[in-house]
């Protein structure tokens, strides 16, 4: 056999490779026996050659492919039998020998038994499923297969089901990675104590036989690579060789799979460096083998492998060297580690690139050591495989193999060392990659199993340096796209800073690195070393602020940028992964005192970057104009370890601080974003695009925060706590660009700031002062009330769903923290601050999820009007909030008016940030608060009610923080400070508050009315002014205190930043660069300023009560409350002030500042006495009541707004009600069919799109606007009554054949095997699957209107949501989805009423005339429009449903086909609305689908169309049911033609339709009454057949016997005994009942029969007939339908058909054949039927017998019962194979209507271009799918040729539904949601009620 092999492959085989020897051809198994013994022998020298030999040869054999793989032979490797043979040949030698002559499948069972590893360690490829329990999980990136995951113990655990991104390894027994408490069953023993040692000579082959394996696989892996002429190999060879090597890797796979036993063998066959010596040295003879070695050495030296910058990378070996190496000289050394590159990689050298390499410096020689030239010699099958694994780009199966190998410890370690050595390498290929991402997750797959175990990731940074190695590996990836930074000094910056724009960023190719790099700082042990090592904290420093100011927005002044770059999602990425998220991982270990020595390191390195950044950015004073980066990682490193050195390490916070000048500087850039936000929102930044604002939002938004703008307000509040807060102050406002605006006169004019901005940035300046001052989150808040900030904020913009809370509050990005989301802090504080509101369902309406909504008390006492500015990410979420709030002050009565933000008291700041409140009392601010206040008493433009409100609050603020007493207060009064400021006496907010001002100098434009007079006359009077006097002398302004005005801002910025700089630097002459102000002062073009000197008088307290006195609109409004009630002031807290608008805020700041001193109460009192005089009404007046005008103005615009919104919603509910809504019997508005009004001579309509009303006549018909819809609904119907589950298991599964639709089809093919074909066609329905339902919204409109507005809708451009050409449409009123126009028969209603009158005619007139009736012959009406439009929405109806649905004639296109679907139509139409009402008619009444019932038309439109066909009088069913026909033997004597079908297997209530259908119409009532009477004969006999057949023989012989006896009496036609007794006689003449006792037991029902069971069994038997005959009277003659109870429904019923004479008397039980009313005496009619029986049955007497029992009795349909755990379903289907491809589905789904299992967009199952669903849905549900898919937990609804996403029925404990299985959690079935589905299945809604549909071009 082998030869043979070997033969067939002799074509391209090198002459080396000799045919094996004959001898060798022998059976394999014997040879391998042979070998094994001669191994075993003590001596086995001999039996090693031989067994060399050997592979030597069979291995060989495999050779030749390496050439094919070349690509010369593409054909022979295109699969030429030839090497394909070889390769099985050479397997099949390895595992003969392997078993050592035993079978292989044997070997692997026995190796099997000696598995000792207590690990799962089963490896997983992308998209697999697996688990995580967090609380079992040490590392956080523990997981769990599913099978070791439902077999351990996880009740109540947090645990999540999740798609495996990039592949995994289940880590269950792993005690390293998870909790034992959490192993499964299999894992939990330990093992290894019980497995017997494994026997030598079992695996004894194994070791000779391996290593020669591998060898060869690792030459075939070299000889197939091929080095290529460009960068990239091509990805089609490196496949091809990796198909062909498809069979051996899998080999290899599968030994991993044998156990601990035979990996260990493997492990020491991988690390044996002595037997990758002999093979691999390329030394030996053997001339092949030395072509691959230089092949080897080739793709070494290619891969920049022998270069001098790897050789640092692994050189460093004595870690004090390298660490002192590396600490170097700070940059340079970092940069220079990677100096010499250049040479070896040539594509990174286009040009661009030039600039990052500046400053790369040559290292030093010292650590160029020469031995390095051997640490890159592999020395192990291992390294060469990770190499090779490396160099293909990291196979599939390849890193499967690998990875299974883990559990071996051994293995392990050496494993990942291996890995670290080739670190750089996998990061080099990655760059090159095309396909990086396949990539990145294959590289993640492998190194998150080996770096999340601690101990092994300890002992590789001790023995390997691991984290030099990333360190490096990631500086030296960035530095390939660095580009010079534009910052600040764009010509002379030396600065570099990372390129966004790069695809190394753009598609995140660095994440695998980093990735591994925040796993292995999460492990304590390494984090540490981290933190000691002052070298690799300045490279990471390094490496930090390569990413400080990236991505530089420059603001646009002119033109709108042509092109809006989306790179700040990469700026962002980039910062959170590479920055942020290692930073956190940090943090995380510094957490106690002990850990200080890292934080000063951190800090210290960090200060040293920050320096260097801001030198090299030429960096003094003043940040550059109209240019914001978002991205300063070394600020926030700064930032986050000072708050954890302060909040957790106790340090002293001023130790760790820089100097003054410092301090400053760092202020500048985290100021400039926050002032850039504000401009941002004030539409200063729109030419740079919507991409700003996205960056905006970004920034603060939930994932981001705090990594970004909580650093940068904490690092702000650090330096105002530090810096001088005059000089911080003006600094906001002037970075904010308003200093120009805070003057006292009433125009100024603003240099830097165009009008229409300086509103909002004067409030963005104020908010951003309240945020700074009152926000906690790093100054003394806990994290638990941090948690529940965030909690209260994100509640009060919203109700939220438990997991949208969990994405928007901000967690520790690092996974390790401990505050996991979910946790149970997280649990507990969502329970303290909101309350669940469970899923509502409105019919028809949203389905809505769970939702938390904030408690009353939260609403009261903490919601946080800054925590929610803080984290809006649109500005509209503020105004939700305190719309919210209104709300609920409302409600719960507390302010009727529209209220202010509360004031909200705040944490204690920690005793570090004190300095942060003397920004509340430094004079800038108070004269700030001072101007602002006076500006909007005086209305000066651009001033808001927000203004105000921030202003008060930080008012409010300052007195809550003042530290002075009362004593100190007289003394400061009069010290030094007065003279030193003209503006406030002292600091302190509390005494300054009091201080009058009475004259201020202001520049002003000379236009401005200040000029002209001296003083306002708005100023108060001079009682006031004496006031003062009193106190103290009056003084007025020296000139350059009024100036200050305009200029103290900025001015005293410069002068603090000067003394600063000189104090701190000696050559003060070069930092700072001369200044002109020209910046400052008006351009020339400007009007001149002047100055002018303004009276004021007033102190900010006196301004507070005016302002309170212009709020309330009232004169003397205010009265201080402690003059009535002097508690007041011993009490404060009162919650009278908690919530209110401005009035109230200011009566809490007054009461507030007269608690603090005594002096300001006494002032608030004189205030008040003073009664103001009436004011000028000149001035202020007119002011005022603009103001007041404009706001009763609002106030009645809202008014008329909500009156005309409410009015809106009133109708539009209405008209709800009347077109739209399903469920709602209630709403009785009449519709425009009405019928019965007798005075009206004929039915109006209005047409709904030209708006006229008119009957419908012959030439202008009108029509309905209906939806036609194939339907199988009433196929589903099952006579069982446990509803059918969801099959779950293999055992159970649905078959279909009790369904309705499969009983009827059986009855009509056995009918037609045995009777004449166009018989059988009368003598059943069809439509129970696939009939057409017909459904309006009750809208009328003219058919030549209807066309036009067709026309119009087809040349709209705009997308619809249906299609026009299949003449599809919303209704143009309601906009209900329709297709067709059904025409309305011109016909009067008083016609109806003359017909409906009954007339005296005899039952016997009557059959005679429906008998002529039926007999004339309806000719089609003339051509008119109407019979046009009847004719053409026939065919509609046709075409709605699929052919196979309409054709059951065995001669194609007969007539008789059409009969029967037309009558077929009404049929289903009526059962479908049966089944709307429940299935009966106890509910009486219209129902709601009786107001918009198109039957009434519908029935004219099937008549006129069924008039066309006669039947011949002759086969007329008519004349059998009436009249005794003589000659019936002859009928039967013609033996070749089948005979027709028998009348009692004829369905009655298809003869009545088709009865009713063949009269003219409109119907004559009496007629309709005389045909239901005489089919009701018929039906009662088939019931009594029924019974006889069901009744066992001595049954029936009692029956015979009692009903004989009775035969003669008075009415024996109506007693069921006799007729029962007459039918058993007659029968019993055939052969009907003989064949009883063999196989029909099944029928026999053991039930002793009674009286009234007999009784029940017949009125049951006629009901469904009486229930659609009463219905179909209710539509033709507009009669209403009587309720009752079941139990009377037949009796009811009966009567109101007319079936019961009149005078019937009810007292004694009621008996259903007292409705019979024979036409021909009874016996003779009865023996006529049943001798048509008897003939039948002579031949085929069973069939006779199944024909005869009618399943009378269906159940409602139901969709499949749904089991109520989620993970039953999914575990069972998303695993199971499909029945037509065999594969395992990528989206699969199940059929909830059948429960069959489908690939949804499988192309495997497609056929003829439609897919599988699609398929299913018209086979199934007649173009109606319904579909669960089980991947996503969602229900798609497939409806013709569009679908929509339906929403899910299965809700997680919150609530909620889990799309797509994102979050992974427990879901339960929504019973609710479930109704709601299946109701919209069975009323055919799912077209009016889901709005999003779209079109799926059959790929579903």
């Amino acid at each position: 056999m082998a030869a043979a092999a070997a033969a067939a492959v002799g074509g391209p085989q090198p002459p080396q490779a000799e045919v094996p020897a004959p001898g060798l051809a022998l059976d394999k198994a014997a040879t391998a026996a042979h070998l094994k013994a001669a191994l075993s022998r003590p001596d086995n020298r001999a039996g090693a050659e031989e067994l060399q030999a050997l592979l030597e040869r069979v291995l060989s054999a495999e050779r030749p492919l390496a050439a094919a793989a070349d690509g010369e032979e593409a054909a022979a490797a295109g699969g030429g039998g030839g090497p394909g043979a070889a390769e099985e040949e050479a397997l099949e030698w390895c595992k003969c020998l392997l078993a050592g002559g035993g079978g292989y499948d044997e070997f692997c069972a026995a190796v099997r038994a000696y598995d000792p590893a207590a690990l799962c360690g089963l490896v997983w490829t992308a998209n697999f499923v697996a688990y995580r329990c967090r609380t079992c999980g040490i590392s956080p990136c523990m997981s769990l297969c599913a099978e070791c995951f439902h077999q351990g113990d996880h009740t109540g655990h947090d645990f999540n089901m999740f798609r495996s991104q990039a592949g995994g390894a289940c880590d269950c027994g792993d005690s390293n990675v998870m909790r034992e408490s959490g192993f499964c069953k299999r894992h939990q023993i330990k093992s290894s104590s019980n497995i017997p040692c494994v026997p030598k000579d079992l695996l004894m082959m194994s070791e000779f036989v391996l290593p020669r394996f591998i060898f060869c696989l690792i030459q075939y892996l070299r000889e197939g690579y091929n080095e290529p002429a460009a960068d990239v190999p091509s990805e089609k060879d490196l496949n091809k060789v990796l198909q062909l090597l498809e069979p051996q890797i899998s080999f290899l796979e599968d030994l991993t799979k044998m156990g601990g036993a035979m990996r260990s063998v493997l492990t020491q066959v991988l690390t044996n460096q002595q037997n990758y010596k002999d093979l691999t040295s390329g030394l030996g003879e053997n001339a092949c083998a030395r072509k691959s070695h230089e092949k080897y050495l080739i793709a070494l030296k290619s891969s920049g492998l022998t270069y001098p910058e790897d050789k640092l990378v692994y050189g460093i070996q004595e870690p004090s060297a390298g660490a002192s190496t590396l600490a170097v000289q700070g940059f340079a050394s970092a940069a220079g580690t990677l100096g010499q590159l250049d040479s070896s990689d040539e594509e990174d050298q286009d040009g661009s690139q030039g600039l990052g390499k500046r400053k790369r410096v040559k290292l030093s020689s010292n650590t160029k050591d020469q031995s390095i030239m051997d640490v890159l010699k592999h020395k192990s099958f291992l390294e060469e495989l990770l190499f090779w694994t490396i160099k293909y780009e990291f196979p599939q199966k390849m890193v499967t193999f690998l990875l299974n190998m883990l559990p071996d410890q051994e293995y392990k370690v050496a494993f990942t060392k291996t890995f670290v050595q080739h670190y750089a390498f996998i990061m080099k290929t990655l760059k090159k990659s095309h396909e990086s991402d396949t990539m990145s997750n294959r590289i993640v797959h492998i190194s998150v199993q080996l770096f999340s175990n601690e101990e092994l990731a300890r002992q590789v940074t001790e023995e390997c340096q691991l984290l030099d190695i990333m360190v490096t590996v990631l500086l030296y990836m960035m530095e390939s796209c660095l580009i010079k930074s534009e910052l600040q000094d764009e010509e002379n910056s030396l600065h570099v800073v990372v390129n966004c724009g790069e695809a190394l960023l753009k598609n995140n190719t660095y994440w695998p690195l980093v990735s591994d790099f925040i796993n292995i700082l999460s492990h304590q042990s390494v984090a540490k070393r981290f933190l000691e090592d002052h070298g690799l904290l300045v490279t990471w420093m390094n490496f930090v602020s390569f990413f400080q100011g990236m991505n530089l927005n420059k603001r646009e002044l002119n033109e709108h940028v042509e092109f809006e770059s989306q790179t700040y999602y990469a700026a962002f990425a980039a910062e959170l992964e590479a920055c942020a998220q290692p930073m956190w991982g940090l943090l995380s270990h510094c957490k106690v005192r002990e850990t200080q020595e890292y934080t000063r390191n951190v800090v210290r390195y960090c200060l040293e970057a920050l320096q260097d950044w801001f030198d090299a950015i030429n960096f003094v004073d003043e940040p550059a104009p109209n240019q914001v980066t978002f991205h300063l990682p070394l600020h926030r490193y700064y930032a986050m370890f000072l708050s954890k050195a302060v909040k957790c390490q106790e340090l002293d916070l001023d130790s760790v601080l820089p100097d003054q000048e410092m301090l400053m500087k760092l202020m500048i850039h985290p100021l400039q974003i926050q002032a850039s936000l504000a401009e941002i929102h004030s539409n200063m930044w729109v030419r740079n695009g919507l991409q700003i604002k996205g960056q905006a939002m970004t920034y603060v938004q939930s994932h981001f925060c705090n990594s970004m703008i909580d650093p940068d307000i904490y690092l702000l509040q650090v330096c105002a706590s530090r810096l001088d807060p005059d000089y911080f102050i003006s600094s906001v406002f002037e970075r904010f660009k308003v200093v120009d605006l805070l003057t006292m006169a009433s125009q100024h004019q603003n240099t830097v700031l165009d009008a229409e901005h300086e509103r909002s940035m004067l409030e963005g300046a104020l908010t951003f002062l309240v945020i700074l001052l009152s926000l906690r989150l790093h100054l003394g808040m806990s994290d638990d009330e941090i948690l529940r900030a965030e909690m209260v904020a994100q509640l009060c913009m919203n109700d939220r769903t438990h997991s949208s809370l969990l994405d928007l509050i901000p967690e520790n990005p690092n996974p390790k923290s401990g505050i996991i989301p979910g946790s149970y802090s997280f649990e507990s504080v969502l329970s303290a601050v909101a309350d669940f509101k469970a899923p509502v369902f409105e019919p028809g309406g949203s389905m809505q999820q769970g939702m938390y909504t904030p408690k009353a008390e939260v609403w009261d006492h903490e919601f946080d009007p800054v925590m929610v500015i803080l984290r809006t990410v649109y500005r509209r979420d503020v105004q939700s909030a305190m719309d919210r709030y209104t709300a609920f002050l409302k409600q719960s009565g507390k302010f009727p008016g529209n209220p202010w933000p509360p004031y909200k008291k705040r944490t204690p700041l920690h005793p570090s940030y004190k300095g942060l409140m003397r920004l509340l009392h430094c004079k800038t601010l108070h004269i700030v608060l001072f101007t602002l206040l006076y500006k909007i008493l005086m209305d000066h433009q651009n001033l808001s009610e927000h203004v105000l409100c921030m202003v008060l609050y930080l008012i409010e603020l300052g007195l809550e923080n003042s530290a002075e007493e009362e004593s100190d207060e007289e003394a400061s009064a009069c010290g030094p400070e007065r003279c030193h400021d003209s503006w406030f006496p002292g600091s302190n907010l509390v005494s300054n508050m009091r201080h009058f001002i009475n004259y201020v100098r202001v520049r002003v434009p000379e236009t401005a009315p200040e000029v002209k007079r001296d003083s306002l006359a708005s100023t108060s009077s001079d009682s006031l002014g004496s006031l003062q006097s009193s106190r103290r002398p009056k003084v007025l302004q020296r000139e350059n205190s009024g100036t200050a005005q305009v200029f103290s801002l900025v001015a005293e910025r410069r002068k603090k930043f000067q003394e600063i700089i000189n104090r701190n630097s000696s050559e003060a002459n070069q930092v700072v660069r001369p200044k002109t102000s020209s910046k400052w002062s008006a351009p020339g073009s400007a009007p001149q300023l002047t100055t002018a000197i303004l009276e004021i008088k007033e102190s900010i307290l006196s301004l507070l009560i005016k302002l309170h006195h212009k709020l309330s609109g009232k004169q003397n409004s205010y009265y201080p409350p402690w003059l009535d009630d002097i508690e007041i002031l011993i009490q404060p807290e009162i919650p009278k002030y908690s919530h209110g608008d401005g009035i109230t805020a200011v009566e809490r700041i007054l009461l507030k500042a007269a608690l603090q001193s005594r002096m300001n109460k006494r002032i608030i009192e004189e205030i008040c006495r003073k009664v103001t005089p009436p004011v000028p009404p000149k001035k202020i007046t007119a002011a005022e009541k603009k103001t007041l005008d404009k706001e009763e103005r609002r106030q009645k615009a809202r008014e008329r707004q909500q009156k005309l919104l409410a009015e809106f919603a009133s109708r539009q509910k209405s008209f709800m009600e009347t077109a739209m809504d399903v469920d709602s019997p209630e709403s009785d508005i009449p519709m425009e069919i009405t019928t019965a009004e007798p005075q009206v001579s004929e039915a109006v309509y209005d047409c709904v799109i030209c708006g006229q009303s008119g009957p419908s006549s012959e030439d202008r018909p009108t029509g309905l606007v209906v939806l036609l819809q194939a339907s199988s609904v009433l196929g589903q119907c099952r006579d069982n009554v446990e509803p059918k589950k969801l099959p779950i298991s293999e055992e159970e599964q649905i078959y279909p054949w009790d369904t309705c639709a499969a009983v009827h089809d059986v009855r009509l093919s056995l009918l037609q095997r045995y009777f004449k074909d166009s018989s059988c066609l009368l003598a059943v329905s069809i439509g129970w699957e696939g009939g057409v339902y017909v459904q309006t919204c009750g809208h009328t409109l003219h058919i030549d209107c209807h066309k036009s507005y067709m026309e119009s809708l087809r040349n709209d451009q705009v997308l619809q949501g249906f299609s026009v050409d299949k003449g599809e449409f919303t209704c143009p009123l309601c906009r209900q989805f329709a297709n067709s126009v059904l025409p309305c028969y011109p016909g009067s209603n008083v016609e109806n009423n003359l017909w409906q009158r009954p007339s005296n005619k005899s039952i016997k007139d009557l059959i005679k005339e429906v008998e002529e009736l039926q007999g004339r012959p309806g000719a089609f009406p003339s051509e008119t429009n109407l019979s046009k439009e009847m004719e053409s929405v026939m065919k509609d109806i046709k075409n709605t449903t699929q052919k196979k649905y309409r054709d059951y004639s065995k001669t194609p296109g007969s007539p008789d086909n059409d009969f029967l679907f037309m009558y077929s139509v009404a049929r289903t139409n009526l059962e479908l609305e049966l089944i709307h009402r429940g299935g009966n008619l106890c509910s009486g009444g219209a129902s709601a689908a009786g107001k918009r019932s198109c039957l009434n038309q519908l029935f004219h439109v099937l008549a006129l169309h069924m008039r066309l066909y006669s039947i011949d009088s002759e086969y007329n069913p008519w004349r059998k049911l009436t009249q005794l026909l003589e000659e019936m033997s002859s009928q039967l004597g013609n033996e070749e033609q089948q005979p027709e079908v028998p009348i009692l297997y004829h369905d009655v209530t298809s003869l009545l339709l088709i009865q009713i259908l063949m009269m003219p119409q409109p119907l004559h009532k009496d007629h309709f009454t005389c045909i239901v009477k005489v089919l009701f004969t018929l039906l009662y006999t088939q019931g009594l057949v029924a019974l006889s057949v069901k009744c066992n023989e001595e049954d029936r012989s009692a029956w015979k016997h009692t009903g004989a006896l009775k035969k003669n009496t008075c009415d024996a036609e109506k007693s069921y005994e006799v007729l029962l007794s007459f039918v058993i006689s007659e029968l019993s003449k055939g052969k009907l009942y003989h064949e009883e006792g063999t196989q029909e037991c099944a029928t026999i029902i053991p039930v002793a029969w009674s009286p009234e069971s007999m009784e029940k069994y017949l009125q049951e038997f006629c009901l469904p007939f009486l229930r659609i005959t009463s219905l179909l009277q209710h539509h033709l003659f507009g009669e209403d339908l009587p309720s009752c109870q079941e139990e009377e429904e037949f009796s009811v019923l009966s009567s109101c058909l007319g079936l019961l004479p009149t005078f019937y008397q009810t007292e004694h039980p009621f008996i259903s054949a007292s409705c019979l009313d024979w036409p021909v005496p009874a016996f003779d009619i009865i023996s006529q039927w049943c001798f048509e029986i008897n003939s039948f049955t002579e031949r085929h007497a069973e069939q006779g017998k199944a024909l005869l029992i009618q399943e009378s009795k269906w159940k409602l349909p139901h969709l499949l019962q749904l089991p109520e755990n989620y993970n039953t379903i999914f575990q069972y289907y998303h695993r199971k194979t499909c029945s037509v491809c065999t594969k395992v589905p990528k989206d699969p789904a199940v059929c909830l209507v059948c429960g069959t299992f489908v690939c949804l967009k499988g192309l495997c199952c497609k056929q003829q271009s439609y897919c599988e669903c699609v398929l299913h849905s018209q086979n199934c549900g007649a173009g109606t799918g319904i579909f669960l898919l089980i991947n996503a937990s969602v229900i798609i609804i497939i409806r013709g040729h569009r679908f929509c996403l339906w929403g899910s029925v299965y809700l997680d404990a919150h609530g909620e539904e889990d799309r797509d299985l994102r979050r992974g959690k427990p879901l339960y079935i929504c019973k609710e949601r479930y109704k709601v589905l299946e109701q919209q299945w069975i009323s055919h809604t799912f077209d009016h009620i889901n709005k999003r549909w779209g079109p799926h071009y059959n790929g579903l």
